[in-house]
């Protein structure tokens, strides 16, 4: 399998993965103690490269699954996606992973997540993308979402990719938010 038929495969997905991420990071700075909320998200350039390295790719054509082990990195623009791992799903009969040509079902991001953008940054434990019903998970002890000095802290962040809903869970505790009044915006 070629370098570039792996890149091509697994391109829409990771895109998937750090959009997700960053539109998390954003839809921070309205949580409360376990709110839902509007947001417009980050828009990524689709027609930027996303660079993608790991110590390890391991591709299993019988399973329909490419997993990165091993300090993965994942750039886009200035849009940074880091994990221990990341584990991509395919879905459809008949196609090949490696050939470039299959449809990404869902991915999963392991091993202390963290995600950076120009101006946000989020971590977590974990993190889930569900292609189907486009919905995005971060979740772990802590999650927290910052930008510039707003801090934000659950341990579940859920995003609906569709709708641009988010919801940030406390999960038995209560969403702790630190907001810097000089980062209001001014009328």
């Amino acid at each position: 399998m070629t370098m570039l038929n792996r890149y091509t495969t697994l391109q829409a997905g990771v895109f998937a993965v750090v959009f997700a991420l960053s539109a998390g990071a954003l839809s921070a700075a309205y949580a409360q103690s376990s709110t839902s909320t509007s947001m417009n998200g980050l828009k990524l350039s689709g027609d930027e490269p996303i660079q993608i390295e790991s110590n390890e790719l391991q591709i299993r054509e019988q399973e329909k699954v490419a997993e990165f082990t091993g300090n993965v990195k994942a750039v886009q623009g200035t849009t940074q996606l880091r994990a221990g791992r990341m584990i991509v799903h395919y879905k459809g009969e008949g196609s090949s992973v490696s050939g470039g040509n299959t449809d990404i079902d869902t991915i999963d991001v392991l091993d202390k997540v963290f995600l950076s953008t120009e101006t946000q940054q989020a971590t977590a434990d974990t993190g889930h993308f569900d292609m189907t019903s486009q919905t995005f998970v971060l979740e772990g002890k802590q999650v927290v979402l910052s930008e510039g000095q707003n801090v934000f802290v659950g341990c579940r962040l859920t995003v609906q990719m569709e709708t641009g809903q988010a919801k940030l869970e406390s999960c038995g505790k209560r969403v702790q938010i630190q907001l810097d009044p000089k980062s209001q915006r001014k009328p």
